[in-house]
């Protein structure tokens, strides 16, 4: 299984990271940009997983490492079975 996990933080928390981006880009001159939020991207490549176990499984990633569920979010996207 081939699967895309998308982490970001949730629209209530502070983002300082995503600020200094967004103030960047704007030094840069793209004063277009109105705000930045920074998050991860996790690229998850796996053996064999039972059939209809995919996303359930990779809740799992997310739920004991990838995310921290008080501040974070995130959206699963199974590329390939």
């Amino acid at each position: 299984m081939k699967a895309r996990i998308y982490v970001f933080l949730k629209p209530k928390v502070l983002d300082p990271q995503g600020k200094a981006i967004e103030k960047a880009l704007s030094t840069l001159g793209f004063e277009e940009v109105k705000s930045v939020r920074a998050g991860k991207f996790f690229e998850v490549e796996t053996g064999d997983v039972p059939p209809g176990k995919e996303e359930e499984t990779l809740r799992e990633y997310c739920r004991k490492l990838l995310v921290n569920a008080v501040i974070e979010d995130y959206r699963i996207e199974v590329i390939e079975k």
